[in-house]
């Protein structure tokens, strides 16, 4: 059994914590600080904090990491190897020189294919059908560390990031295990990187979620996948902001402009884009739920050649 201490912060690595600690000794949890959210801007814990609260693991929320005194904490806990799932923030090597064996990190891609803090959002837009998980040991280097295990995970044609996301953390989290016990049995073999072979992924803006229709439809499309939950894809329609939620590719150039609505079916809307169509079948009108476009229709009337705008 390894002493451990746990670096994460969001949902993606609660899965992750949870396996860690059926097995192993966590003797910490190190979230990042807590964020004010919605109209009151009251504070909320992240995700690992609450799990790790619930379950009796004391919680490090530091915010500042390289001032020396987060470091002579770590110490005072003489972790056997940290873990770190998505932590969000870099640390330095006096940091990573704590834990005799480490830190070993998961990352919800094959690296060194989209390394950086979104490869699920840079999977999604790149219309990959195969994604997966790694365990890599930590570097200075953004998710440049040496590998120690890799698995795929494909990637369902009608997946968004909200429903990859917790498969990819459930399949990480198992993964983790293994990498462990290779540690704890001194079975563990770490394999560097292919740097040639490196892609990288930004974090998502709001504006990235603007539709452009001059894009072929396939692009727009797996912008829709990408930006969910949020910034959800969005546009203008009748003058109010729309999101746009599910979409499908519909074969074939239209002659239209883009955004012109080319077809009004009865759960669709057909939408002309740079190159190809895309058929809208599930959308959001401000301050209103979701809803499949058939239910929109009852309610508006939509003729073709009317369409959609830019924000």
């Amino acid at each position: 059994m390894l002493r451990i201490v746990f670096f994460g912060t969001p949902e993606l690595a609660v899965p992750c914590i949870e396996a860690v600690t059926a097995r192993h000794t966590v003797t910490a949890a190190v979230c990042q600080p807590d964020k004010p959210k919605g109209r009151g801007r009251k504070l909320v814990a992240p995700p690992v904090k609450a799990w790790a609260e619930e379950h009796g693991i004391p919680v490090v929320q530091p915010v500042k990491l390289n001032d020396g005194a987060f470091e002579a904490w770590l110490r005072t806990q003489q972790p056997d190897v940290c873990v770190l799932a998505a932590y969000g923030r870099l640390l330095r090597q006096p940091i990573l020189d704590v834990p005799r064996h480490g830190f070993l990190n998961l990352h919800p891609s094959l690296l060194p294919k989209h390394r950086g803090p979104a490869p699920i959002r840079g999977a999604l837009l790149e219309g990959a059908e195969v994604t997966g998980v790694t365990i890599m040991r930590l570097s200075l280097e953004m998710d440049a560390g040496d590998l120690l295990l890799q698995e795929e995970a494909p990637i369902r044609p009608d997946d968004t990031a909200l429903t990859l996301t917790p498969r990819l953390a459930e399949q990480g989290a198992a993964l983790m295990v293994r990498a462990l016990e290779l540690v704890e049995t001194g079975q563990a073999v770490f394999t560097p990187q292919d740097d040639s072979q490196a892609t990288f992924t930004r974090m998502f803006a709001k504006e990235d979620g603007r539709i452009r229709w001059d894009r072929p439809a396939r692009d727009l499309h797996n912008l829709v996948r990408a930006a969910q939950p949020w910034p959800a894809a969005q546009c203008a329609f009748r003058g109010e902001t729309f999101r746009i939620l599910k979409t499908e590719i519909i074969e074939g150039d239209a002659e239209d402009s883009p955004g012109t609505i080319v077809e009004v079916g009865k759960d669709r809307l057909v939408v002309a884009t740079g190159a190809g169509r895309l058929a809208v079948l599930e959308l959001q009108a401000p301050g209103k739920r979701a809803m499949a476009v058939a239910d929109f229709l009852r309610g508006h009337e939509i003729a073709p050649g009317g369409g959609f705008g830019e924000l």
